[in-house]
């Protein structure tokens, strides 16, 4: 029989340990989750943040786009305005030019066209006459 007490005692023993070790385990396999759950929230804090500060970044970025944007087509737009005008004035004047060319090329030609006329009926009235 004093085996089979030996044998009950550890089988008891084995038993109690085995308890024991298990509520151990049980403790390590809470606190590691407990430990994942805290990283994760940090993960999380970390991840808000740089969302943030990134979101900021590119507000700021934007906007200084924006106003270098702005203040080049400004630019654009008063030189654009200045050569308009620049041209216009050129092209006006050029065409003054050659309105007082063509007007005095017109003067020229109806004055030697009366000219050529007035010979051509001179030499007619004097074929007639006899001249």
């Amino acid at each position: 029989m004093s085996l089979r007490k030996t044998g009950s005692i550890v089988l008891a023993s084995v038993f109690a340990l085995s308890l024991s070790a298990s509520s151990v385990l049980a403790q390590d396999v809470s606190h590691d989750v407990k430990k994942a759950g805290t990283a994760t929230k940090d993960a999380a804090k970390d991840t808000g943040h740089d969302v943030s500060s990134g979101t900021k970044k590119a507000y700021h970025k934007t906007a200084s786009t924006t106003d270098t944007a702005a203040h080049k087509t400004s630019e654009g737009t008063k030189t654009a305005y200045r050569k308009t005008v620049n041209g216009t004035k050129t092209g006006a004047d050029k065409t003054v030019e050659g309105t007082k060319k063509l007007g005095t090329d017109i003067g020229h030609g109806t004055k030697s066209a009366a000219d050529d006329t007035a010979n051509g009926a001179k030499k007619l009235g004097d074929k007639l006459t006899g001249k």
